[in-house]
């Protein structure tokens, strides 16, 4: 047997890495990206000051050719050059009232475009300026995960007596697996519409995939109790319950959440009322129930908005939602002598969300103004077909 202490040491190479690799190593930063990861406090200034006026040129060459969407918990930089700002369907309903614009660049994350993609015309390029802009929470509910809670349901003998209800922010093979299994989407303003029809279609709803929205809908806004809800975790066997439970529950909750919305607590609602007395508490409905319960508002990030503007002057309000938001209402109200503030110290900006920053803007657009297209997010067939069927089953609502 040979000596492995007497061979030859190998030699080093004097090899230095890229800063590509040094980047994908998580050792180093990009800064033209990957800026939306601070918690509370100012975001960086773009890194190029000639950022805004390429931007601006761009759009102006491209002309009515572009529509450009912009979510609201977006970084100001970027909203500037939106043509809309809304919610995640808004958006995705206004592009598709806009058949004459060739490229829908949608700042947002990937299952909007997805949803933009799903509703509007073949010809239209729906564009994500980076492609790693993601959602946590679509992320917590795959097909395959999915297909495997339906045999679960099936084998428990309860799948005929549930109608699958999903929530906008999933991907487009969850809401094609809804749409196949004559179920429909919601979106947060009509999560309570959503659910009140699928109990007319059925006894049980499979909730995808933010349990708190379906928990906080079924509970609070429809009387029914906290035994009534049990929560399937895909990570566990059977989802980790058992077929008793399953034919016993009416809401059966995917467990997701949204990992903003998640992170706000008791003691952040408990903190803020000791510190600005007379502080209205508003929450978005993807909180946590007991935060939820803790509040004295509870609504959608167009409720949100709509509830400050007809807040008297002088009011003061703890606003539970994503960061960016907050702070451009703060500065909207300012003048009105609206007090607002963001409901917890800790929690960060959406990182997904921010991965939507001006330098990934610049270059879609200039790409765009060159005849390059890039980024393109397109739902094949068969997936958009199904998930078209759950949306207009949503657009069908009374």
């Amino acid at each position: 047997m040979r000596d492995v202490t007497t061979a030859h040491p190998v030699q080093e190479l004097d090899v230095q890495p890229t800063p590509l690799a040094l980047l994908l190593l998580g050792r180093d930063a990009d800064p033209r990206s990957e800026r939306g990861v601070e918690c509370p406090g100012d975001l960086p200034s773009p890194s190029d000051p000639d950022l805004v006026e390429r931007a601006r040129a761009a759009k102006e060459k491209l002309s009515e050719k572009v529509f450009v969407l912009g979510h609201h918990y977006q970084r100001d930089e970027v909203i500037q050059f939106a043509d809309v700002t809304g919610d995640s369907f808004k958006l995705a309903r206004d592009a598709a009232a806009r058949p004459e614009a060739e490229y829908i660049v949608f700042c947002g994350v990937h299952f909007m475009a997805e949803s933009a993609d799903i509703l509007t015309t073949a010809d239209q390029k729906v564009v994500l300026p980076d492609l790693a802009a993601g959602c946590s929470m679509a992320d917590m509910a795959t097909a395959e995960q999915v297909a495997e809670c339906w045999d679960v349901l099936t084998e428990a003998g309860v799948a005929e007596q549930v109608v699958p209800v999903s929530y906008m922010n999933s991907s487009a093979d969850i809401k094609a697996f809804t749409g196949r299994h004559g179920g429909t989407i919601c979106t947060s303003s009509n999560a309570k519409r959503a659910l009140e029809w699928a109990f007319e279609q059925g006894d049980k709803v499979l909730f995808l995939p933010d349990q708190h929205l379906g928990r906080n809908t079924a509970v609070r806004d429809m009387g029914m109790t906290l035994d009534d809800c049990v929560l399937y975790n895909p990570h566990k066997p059977n989802g980790g319950l058992t077929a008793e439970e399953l034919r016993n529950a009416k809401m059966i909750l995917w467990r997701g959440h949204c990992s903003v919305h998640g992170r706000f607590s008791v003691e952040s609602v408990n903190d803020v009322r000791a510190r600005i007395p007379g502080v209205n508490v508003l929450v978005h409905p993807e909180c946590k129930h007991e935060v939820v319960a803790a509040a004295d508002y509870v609504g959608s990030t167009e409720y949100i908005i709509k509830a400050l503007e007809a807040a008297p002057a002088g009011s003061k309000w703890a606003i539970g939602t994503e960061l960016n938001l907050v702070r451009r209402l703060a500065n909207r109200f300012a003048a009105e002598d609206k007090e607002i503030v963001f409901l917890d110290k800790t929690v960060c900006f959406c990182s997904t969300m921010n991965r939507i920053d001006l330098p990934h803007l610049v270059w879609t657009l200039e790409s765009l103004a060159e005849g390059n297209l890039v980024n393109r997010i397109e739902v094949d067939p068969e997936t958009e077909k199904y998930a078209k069927l759950a949306l207009e089953r949503m657009l069908a609502l009374p």
